[in-house]
């Protein structure tokens, strides 16, 4: 009897243990996210976003610049001073980009990086249109396209080839980028193609203008290529994601290192910085064109895309050293692309909005240069693979076509 209400105890403590092993449920095995550090402080962010890269010694130009303006210095400092202000001001605006990016998950951050990747140039665009110049404005667009896919790409080779013989990236997500490329360079080249075939000496002698077909086209255009990019989206961050998984995605190990409402702070608080200085470098444009002789071309397809772009150089060469070379595709392919399919036709929308005649027509030579820039770039990625004299082809026709538009004569503006 003893025994048996012994074996009667024990299962009877064993059927209670397990009855409350399913009631009192389990601690969790892992802590909730971002909850296992305390946020940190004012101080500690501050210090976070002025540490998080070198470039960031550059900021003492944004007061700099404003006071340059704010006293009437010459154009030529005014026009420095800005130029060298917003070149950390777009890495400080690529950081809080991509912290926000680290909380919001992939695809809503793909969306935040693809709209803010390219937010100096649309800033500075912007004002250029408010201000009716144009050819600034076109030529800021171009000299984008061309320098990501020749300067930034070809220096991604060059000093990726100089610690690996042979470099490997996503062939499939690459040919994608140039084939987008090619659609855009399409866009810009069938509205030259117009004009010289509707202006006729015949017609030229007569004094037709056709300036409210080739709006109606350029509208027209410009639609489409914003479908054709949203599209892109969609084929990127939704059907086909696998293609892209290595390419633009943060370490695994890496956490937000700011506070969700002092990244939204730091993103409003540069695009205003931005904003003034940029304004300030586009006022300056006039004045430094008529003391240096530069054309406004030289200006804006060269010198304003070094500003908007600088961060991303920096980026695209570091990550091509560390054998990333998707990354650096990505940086470089995708922010030209972003350029041609988004930029671009959003700066002719917002021109038909506003009453600016902004159109996709591009001079003869300048049309050329694009499609020679996207032609070369489109031979040298279609294998899958890199070296550093690829790259150095590719800062071949860069400096080729940066001297070419050094020597643009003005009159022809």
């Amino acid at each position: 009897m003893s025994s048996e209400s012994q074996r009667k105890s024990t299962n009877s403590s064993q059927n209670n243990t397990n009855i409350n092993t399913t009631l009192i449920p389990s601690p969790p095995s892992s802590p909730v996210l971002h909850s296992s550090s305390a946020p940190p402080t004012l101080f500690e962010s501050l210090k976070i976003i002025f540490l998080s890269s070198w470039i960031n010694v550059l900021l003492i130009f944004v007061p700099l610049g404003y006071i340059a303006f704010g006293l009437k210095w010459s154009n030529t400092s005014v026009f420095v001073l800005n130029f060298l202000a917003i070149i950390p001001l777009a890495k400080l605006l690529g950081f809080a980009t991509e912290d926000i990016s680290l909380r919001v998950g992939q695809t809503i951050g793909g969306l935040l990086n693809a709209t803010f990747g390219n937010a100096v140039e649309l800033i500075v665009s912007i004002i250029a249109l408010k201000e009716g110049q144009i050819r600034v404005v076109q030529a800021s667009i171009l000299g984008s396209i061309i320098s990501n896919l020749l300067l930034v790409l070809g220096m991604c080779f060059v000093a990726g080839g100089f610690y690996y013989k042979k470099q490997y990236f996503n062939m499939t997500a690459a040919q994608t980028s140039s084939s987008l490329m090619a659609l855009a360079c399409i866009g810009l080249i069938i509205p030259a193609a117009f004009i010289s075939s509707v202006e006729t000496p015949e017609i030229v002698q007569t004094g037709s203008d056709h300036t409210s077909e080739l709006l109606n086209l350029s509208h027209g255009t410009a639609i489409v290529l914003l479908i054709i990019y949203i599209l892109y989206l969609l084929f990127q961050l939704k059907t086909h994601t696998h293609l892209y998984q290595d390419e633009g995605v943060i370490e695994d190990d890496e956490q937000p290192q700011l506070t969700l409402i002092v990244s939204f702070l730091l993103l409003a608080a540069v695009t205003v910085a931005v904003a003034f200085s940029a304004e300030y470098l586009v006022g300056s444009i006039e004045g430094i064109v008529e003391t240096s002789g530069l054309s406004k071309t030289f200006v804006g397809l060269i010198l304003l895309p070094i500003v908007g772009n600088a961060a991303e150089h920096v980026t695209a060469v570091t990550v091509a050293m560390k054998n990333k070379m998707d990354l650096a595709i990505n940086v470089a392919a995708g922010s030209s692309m972003q350029i041609a399919l988004f930029v671009s036709p959003l700066l002719v929308i917002l021109g038909w909005i506003i009453g600016q005649q902004m159109t996709l027509f591009f001079r003869t030579f300048e049309t050329i240069v694009l499609f020679i820039s996207v032609l070369i770039t489109n031979y040298l990625i279609q294998d899958g693979e890199s070296n550093w004299l690829e790259g150095a082809m590719l800062l071949a026709t860069y400096v080729i076509i940066a001297l070419a538009f050094f020597f643009y004569p003005n009159h022809n503006e």
